[in-house]
């Protein structure tokens, strides 16, 4: 696939299904996502890959954080925490390893994880593979930080959910680009 055309023509794939990409596949998807802007190759990030019965140990997770953010959890909210991660035969987990560094903020750390995401949905969508970015609660909670075994100096950025598209694949809506581009000064 051309490569504007994957960044013209991609969209998520939110019903996943097996299989999930093969090594090949997902080898690709990491050295694209090695190709982010990174300001002076810092190299901020790094990739957990969730498959097979960690998924459900994953689920567990991100229960266990509901439970000890609330005392009353419905147990409807449980079994939904507990199936987040079945959702795609693979989750990889983006996380954005932060440094010190005198030219290089931190917030833009984030951003270049942030490419890096974007970067394997990309990859996946040029080889046909379904992907969709999540984030949500468990995200940006610190018992799912620490479950994943995260540093204090880590955050997750992305959960992206890949696997085979259970259907065919939406046409993106066409945008106007002039309802987002103008000059400065006006």
């Amino acid at each position: 696939m051309d490569a504007l055309d994957a960044l013209l023509n991609r969209v998520s794939a939110p019903r996943l299904r097996a299989p999930a990409p093969d090594a090949a596949q997902r080898e690709s998807l990491f050295r694209a996502a090695l190709r982010a802007p990174d300001h002076a190759q810092l190299r901020p990030w790094r990739f957990l890959t969730v498959e097979g019965e960690a998924r459900e140990q994953l689920g567990e997770v991100f229960a266990e954080a509901l439970l000890a953010g609330s005392a009353e959890v419905a147990e409807e909210a449980l079994a939904k925490a507990r199936a987040m991660p079945l959702r795609a035969p693979l989750l990889v987990v983006v996380v954005a390893r932060l440094q010190e560094h005198p030219k290089v903020p931190r917030q833009e750390q984030v951003i270049a994880a942030g490419c890096a995401a974007h970067a394997i949905l990309l990859a996946a969508h040029a080889q046909g593979i379904g992907a969709v970015w999540r984030t949500g609660e468990m995200a940006y909670n610190a018992r799912v930080a620490a479950g994943l075994g995260l540093a204090a100096d880590e955050q997750i950025v992305a959960f992206i959910y890949v696997g085979t598209p259970e259907r065919e694949l939406r046409t993106p809506a066409p945008v106007q680009v002039a309802d987002f581009v103008s000059s400065w000064p006006a």
